[in-house]
């Protein structure tokens, strides 16, 4: 037995033409998108160019000429003797060492702790293990 479209179904043309303007607004939506997210993209880079906020949270990790334990390891050769880790944590910074951190002291002090060419003279204040 066929079926015949009753007041409450739609029709099957009906229903092509409800995808088809779905589809029609889907794509205008999708335009108006990619419009707006340009515009996003080009403030973001004005924002970025003059270092307003959120200027390093896109790609923001510091770009260092050494990583952090050549760093220290220069600032404790330079030294000659063991340092405490916020006198480190200076010297290191003042070498020219950029960090985003917020905890960049907890940092440095985990590096003293883990790598293996620092040792622990005493509560805090690291050394060489050996010169080289």
């Amino acid at each position: 037995m066929a079926r015949t479209a009753t007041l409450s179904e739609p029709s099957l043309n009906e229903l092509e033409r409800l995808v088809q303007m779905r589809r029609r607004e889907l794509n205008l939506l999708i335009k108006k998108r990619a419009k707006i997210e340009k515009k996003v993209r080009a403030l973001d880079e004005r924002i970025r160019l003059i270092g307003g906020p959120g200027a390093t949270k896109r790609g923001g990790r510091a770009k260092n000429e050494l990583n952090l334990v050549d760093a220290i390891e220069g600032v404790l050769r330079s030294a000659g003797k063991p340092l405490g880790v916020g006198e480190i944590m200076q010297k290191v910074v003042a070498s020219g060492y950029r960090s985003s951190s917020a905890n960049f002291r907890g940092i440095v002090n985990q590096t003293l702790i883990k790598d293996q060419q620092f040792h622990g003279v005493s509560r805090g204040i690291y050394g060489l293990k050996r010169q080289k």
